[in-house]
């Protein structure tokens, strides 16, 4: 039982480490080799982005926003040898996903509620998922005490004095802090064409 549980550990810690590591394209090209592993932690790395495309910008119900979510990543399984460039991943399945969104919305009667969601409102949300995922991506690759203090200020709304208090350091240290870690999060946007600096409502 103690080796059964040892082993459990081991793959447990083995699967965080790949996930910590691995690009998305190298997630993908392991993928295509066969490893359930990284299959296990595509769907989980991405769960959250197919998700908020049908809830937010495609507004669908719960449970069609379930049924889609299976579906999409039913679809990547079965179409993952026909991606080009497993770099392009994200932007593949979120068009993958896009597309079973307007299915879903076009079937069982339900044309009337699909023209009540532009195309064009649609993308728009698109967009600012991408831009917000792109953030995330970006804080995920700073260290621990930048990501902290960036998370306090931006996504908690903390003041300079809550968050000196919680971190016990002057106000004056955070407010440095802060702009050293924007800095270090730009710097993570190179060659992501250059987006402007977050906001508070892009740092979530």
């Amino acid at each position: 039982m103690e080796t059964a549980r040892d082993d459990g550990e081991a793959a447990a810690l083995g699967a965080a480490a790949l996930s910590a590591e691995l690009s998305d394209a190298r997630l993908v090209a392991r993928c295509r080799t066969g490893d359930e592993d990284a299959w296990r932690l595509l769907v989980e790395r991405f769960s959250r982005y197919v998700y908020a495309i049908c809830v937010q910008a495609f507004r669908l119900p719960e449970h069609d926003a379930e049924d889609v979510f299976q579906e999409v990543f039913a679809r990547v399984y079965e179409r993952l040898e026909t991606l080009r460039e497993d770099e392009s991943f994200r932007p593949w399945v979120g068009q993958l996903t896009r597309r079973c969104c307007i299915d879903r919305l076009r079937a069982g009667s339900r044309e009337e509620a699909a023209d009540s969601v532009p195309e064009t409102a649609a993308d728009d949300v698109l967009a600012k998922l991408e831009e917000a995922f792109d953030v995330h991506d970006a804080l995920a690759g700073l260290p621990e005490n930048c990501r902290e203090i960036l998370d306090r200020f931006f996504a908690r709304d903390e003041s300079y004095r809550t968050i000196g208090e919680a971190l016990e350091l002057p106000a004056g240290t955070i407010a440095s802090r802060i702009s050293r870690c924007l800095e270090r999060l730009r710097d993570a946007f190179a060659g992501r064409n250059e987006p402007s600096p977050p906001s508070r409502e892009q740092v979530t």
